[in-house]
């Protein structure tokens, strides 16, 4: 009878019987781990915005895409971005910034994001593994159950305090969103020409 021997980290051997052609080396280190996860992320920009604005104490408070992001997806690919938003006054340097460097969308809403997103959601998740709402609203309770029926990994990004607690429980894991993850937006300055003095 043939023995392999599957090698552990903590330098125990396991011996496996009956296999032919079986070797397999285990190591923990993450970086050995090839994770092809895909990672919808959809944002009820209205519920985030009010959040962040309440938590910096600041309407001039905005998220950092940049700094937010890679920490949500934490190694898994990102499938699509979309942000929706209620109203009109969406910045166009925002959807173009967001484009630029997630191909994301930014989506306006005729009232609340809430059914457009729910829409998209159940749309995309049989392209994804993971849908993230970033919310904190507990609208969003009945699309995580029905999502997590479909077998996708339901995660929730938000302000903690700003959060619906049934939401929370309802999700397979909650990203807590922090003052660190949003900066505050300074318009530039208008510069005022000056005139010639006349002679």
């Amino acid at each position: 009878m043939a023995r392999y021997v599957l090698t552990l980290r903590a330098e125990c051997e396991i011996i496996i019987p009956n296999c032919k052609n079986f070797l397999l080396r285990y190591n923990s280190r993450m970086g050995n781990i090839l994770i092809t996860q895909t990672v919808a992320i959809l944002c009820d920009g209205n519920n985030i915005e009010r959040s962040i604005h309440d938590l910096t104490h600041s309407t001039s408070a905005m998220i950092n895409f940049d700094e937010l992001i890679p920490k949500l997806l934490n190694g898994r690919g990102l499938n699509r971005l979309l942000y929706f938003r209620e109203g009109k006054a969406i910045s166009s340097k925002f959807a173009e910034r967001l484009y630029e460097n997630y191909y994301g969308s930014v989506i306006p809403c005729h009232k609340s994001a809430d059914i457009p997103l729910s829409i998209k959601a159940t749309q995309i998740a049989s392209k994804v593994d993971t849908i993230i709402i970033m919310s904190g609203d507990s609208d969003f309770v009945d699309l995580g159950t029905h999502l997590k029926g479909e077998g996708v990994r339901v995660e929730i990004a938000a302000i903690r305090k700003t959060t619906a607690q049934i939401l929370i429980d309802e999700a397979d894991h909650f990203h807590e969103i922090t003052k660190e993850d949003c900066f505050i937006y300074k318009a530039p300055g208008k510069t005022i020409p000056r005139r010639n003095s006349g002679t």
